[in-house]
């Protein structure tokens, strides 16, 4: 009987959902171009663009689709919305620039939750494309202003909430590719409920201390390739999501491959932690991080977790990375509390299991991490491999199950891997 090695398999699924993910949406059912400029749009980064920008969308749909051309400007806009069919193209020196007035931006429920609508968005619609070489600047300067005010004042909870850049809510068949996406209120390129993704050559930029900038969250969603972006921002480079805590009838994401990119500042390559709905099939290639608060992190927390499984990174350079390696149930912490009880199982246990690091080095790291489960829900089959890490603080490992090969840290003070309750760590 033919033997399949599990990492063997699972990267050839990962290669076949990025196959499917990568066929571009079929935005254009023919030649129809709808110039925003021919339906009043100034383009002079003053008069708001809003109304002709959404004119052109909707003749373009009534025509059966085709493409939104924004030629050369700064179209200053409020909220617009895509629709099937459409192709929103920037040419080089086309920037679509947000409205600084926080009244354009309607309070809505988004994600289940308070939020404000997004300066570009779409749902439940299929084949949409936003390509070229300008550029979607969310102008979210004053958004993030607000935003530390309210936090400097104490205030938690939905009390104030700012737009996203992109949202894509339960659409199908979805193309990014060419633009620059910046300076987002908040989360940036955002695909919701949404199934055949793929964002490709995308330039995603903000400010280091920008507030909740991630650039691509992926959302419950399923069949998503995220290849050749680079990412300066001033969180999640990536952070891929299926639920928030205490939520019900979650979907998973699954399938979704990252390859081939580069992330300076930011917060690194996250799944979790609103990760209720679990995550399954997610593959990670030939990725550099210069700088970022962390690099891989997988993470949840008894109130938000859910089956986290069959994850594999491979290929992974790091270099001056804060956090290089954590895969915790204890989010925000990295490390387990002391005394660290175990707790009952729920619906909402995190359980991480069948995850493969391959080919990962990180020079002149703060922390080489952590691999820390609950003890009610220990992480199992973590398979580490030619593996070197760098760092002022070395790796602690408990309540997880780790097989090693050529797995090295080396730590300039103390311990250079901490082994504490439940760590089972076998090296050959």
């Amino acid at each position: 009987m033919l033997k399949i090695s599990s990492n063997l398999l699972l990267s050839t699924l990962a290669i076949c959902a990025s196959v499917v993910a990568a066929q571009p949406a079929i935005a254009a059912t023919g030649s129809t171009i709808c110039n925003v400029q021919s339906y009043g749009a100034k383009a002079n980064g003053v008069t708001k663009d809003t109304t002709a920008i959404q004119h052109a969308i909707n003749a373009c749909e009534a025509k059966g689709g085709g493409t939104v051309l924004m030629p050369a400007g700064t179209y200053l806009s409020g909220p617009i919305v895509l629709k099937s069919n459409i192709t929103l193209k920037l040419d080089k020196g086309a920037t679509l620039l947000g409205s600084p007035d926080f009244s354009d931006y309607p309070q809505i429920t988004e994600f289940r939750a308070p939020g404000r609508q997004a300066l570009v968005s779409a749902k439940n619609a299929e084949n949409i494309s936003i390509v070229g070489q300008g550029a979607i600047n969310g102008n979210g300067y004053g958004w993030w202003k607000a935003a530390r005010k309210v936090h400097d004042a104490g205030v938690v909870g939905n009390s104030f909430t700012r737009p996203r850049l992109i949202v894509l809510d339960h659409c199908n068949h979805v193309l990014i590719q060419g633009i620059t996406a910046e300076n987002s209120g908040m989360w940036q390129i955002v695909p919701y409920y949404s199934d055949y993704v793929t964002i490709r050559n995308v330039r995603i930029l903000a400010p280091q201390h920008s507030p909740n900038t991630d650039a691509i969250d992926p959302f419950s969603v399923q069949h998503m390739l995220i290849e050749h972006v680079f990412a300066n921002v001033g969180d999640d480079d990536v952070a891929i999501k299926s639920g928030l805590p205490n939520t019900s009838n979650n979907r998973p994401s699954r399938y979704i491959t990252i390859r081939d990119c580069t992330f300076l500042h930011g917060h690194g390559l996250s799944v979790g932690s609103e990760i209720a709905g679990g995550a399954q099939h997610i593959y990670a290639d030939n990725i550099t991080f210069n700088g970022t608060g962390n690099g891989i992190r997988i993470k949840a927390n008894r109130d938000r977790g859910n089956d986290v499984s069959d994850l594999v990174f491979k290929n992974i350079h790091m270099t001056n990375v804060d956090n290089a390696l954590i895969i915790s149930e204890y989010y925000p912490r990295i490390y387990p509390p002391t005394p660290n009880k175990a707790a009952p199982v729920t619906r909402l246990t995190p359980h991480f299991h069948n995850i493969t690091i391959e080919n990962f080095t990180a020079t002149n790291s703060r922390n080489a991490g952590a691999i820390a489960g609950l003890p009610e829900a220990p992480i199992r089959d973590v398979v580490l491999k030619d593996v070197r890490i760098d760092a002022q603080k070395g790796m602690v490992i408990s309540n997880a199950q780790v097989k090693a090969s050529h797995f090295v840290v080396h730590a300039a003070k103390g311990r250079n891997i901490t082994k504490l309750a439940g760590a089972d760590l076998s090296s050959h």
